[in-house]
């Protein structure tokens, strides 16, 4: 098992509690980007690649947790069976991961044609502290006997 990441637009926070939780349970953080990101001490690795997405769902297995905010990347690592958060802690889910592709979908749609012009919600300590608490969860489930 490891920590898979796309690193690309992961906050540097987030970088900083997988790579802590990564060297608590004596597993590797591997950073996956585009170009080079900072990244913290720990048990980590990482790669540059000219595709990120390509090359996480290249390296990843239904034994590792993938963490990105990229939706449609989320989707093709549940098709493997990989374990995979949002920087939020949301799990995603064959089933929900298809709903949050629809509703992206949608939102741009309006978004190109003016009709809706807000993006995002906001991101501070408590979606912070959120993530944090759905990996350890993961990391806790995923190392009990038994379980994968």
């Amino acid at each position: 098992m490891r920590i898979l990441v796309d690193a690309d637009s992961m906050n540097v926070r987030i970088r900083e509690i997988i790579a802590k939780a990564a060297t608590r349970v004596g597993i590797n953080a591997h950073f996956v980007s585009n170009s080079p990101v900072p990244l913290p001490r720990g048990n980590v690795s990482a790669a540059i690649v000219p595709d990120a997405d390509d090359e996480l769902v290249r390296v990843a297995t239904a034994d590792d947790i993938a963490v990105t905010r990229d939706v449609p990347l989320a989707a093709r690592l549940v098709e493997i069976g990989t374990v995979v958060l949002n920087d939020r802690g949301d799990r995603w889910t064959a089933e929900n991961v298809r709903e949050r592709l629809s509703y992206r979908d949608f939102a741009k749609e309006l978004r190109d044609s003016g009709v809706m012009t807000e993006r995002g919600r906001s991101f501070g300590p408590r979606e912070i502290q959120g993530f944090a608490n759905a990996l350890d969860r993961e990391l806790v489930r995923r190392s009990a006997p038994g379980s994968t």
